[in-house]
């Protein structure tokens, strides 16, 4: 790895310390009285009780158990105007969110312009968050 590279890679790192150390699935912050994250720099994050509501109405019987939150929106160094969210039911939280969710068509990854970032951290703002990737 180049010295360049390296500084990169690090200058990302320090960017993603607003990231939590682990993901908890809603399940496991529903149950919790206030439900929180620890995050990489050692503070927390605090959800809103409303909204880890709101993504229970998204979701199908056992999806609480295997929805992670907060859902990462990854910002990408290899796809300009795009992030992407990873896991099937993340996918489908997002779609649900912008209206566009179909069953026929359920995937594990998906791309989307950056346009609609407002538009689901608005719905969203305390259960997503975003990470940079260098790629």
């Amino acid at each position: 790895m180049t010295k360049a590279e390296d500084i990169l890679n690090r200058e990302i790192a320090r960017m993603n310390l607003h990231l939590p150390a682990l993901r908890p699935t809603l399940s496991q912050l529903l149950a919790e009285e206030e439900p929180s994250v620890r995050l990489r720099d050692g503070s927390y994050h605090h959800f809103r009780r409303s909204e880890l509501e709101y993504l229970t109405g998204l979701v199908d019987g056992d999806e609480c158990e295997r929805l992670r939150v907060p859902i990462v929106l990854e910002i990408s160094t290899l796809h300009r105007g795009y992030f992407r969210v990873r896991g099937r039911v993340e996918v489908k939280v997002i779609e649900k969110v912008l209206g566009t969710y179909s069953i026929l068509d359920e995937k594990d990854e998906e791309l989307y312009p950056r346009y609609l970032l407002p538009r689901i951290r608005r719905v969203l703002p305390t259960t997503t968050t975003y990470a940079f990737i260098a790629e």
